[in-house]
């Protein structure tokens, strides 16, 4: 399965809504990719559950996997936490996620 297949299984339509969104910012072809990949990730972690339906605690543990299982840089960790910050704010329309900067 293709990454980002993930992310269009969680809900149908999602990655067109990411790349309207990441169009709209008017952000290049490598930040689409980039964003695209994390937040896949972050759905592939989640067992493909609607991302909409996730919760704050869900984001600290994708965040503390990466960190602690993973042990990713801390530029890949901002990397996945801008993505996903972008994901809830400009697709999802959600304006009170957590500060990831904290997690």
């Amino acid at each position: 399965m293709n990454i980002t297949e993930a992310l269009e299984q969680s809900r149908p339509g999602l990655v067109s809504r990411v790349q309207a969104a990441i169009h709209k910012r008017e952000l290049n072809q490598r930040a689409e990719q980039t964003y695209l990949h994390w937040i896949s990730r972050f759905v592939l972690f989640h067992d493909l559950k609607d991302p909409g339906t996730l919760e704050e605690e869900d984001q600290a543990r994708f965040f503390e996997y990466l960190s602690e299982q993973l042990r990713l840089s801390r530029a890949r960790l901002n990397q996945a936490k801008q993505a996903l910050e972008f994901f809830y704010q400009d697709v999802l329309s959600k304006c009170d996620q957590p500060d990831t900067a904290a997690a």
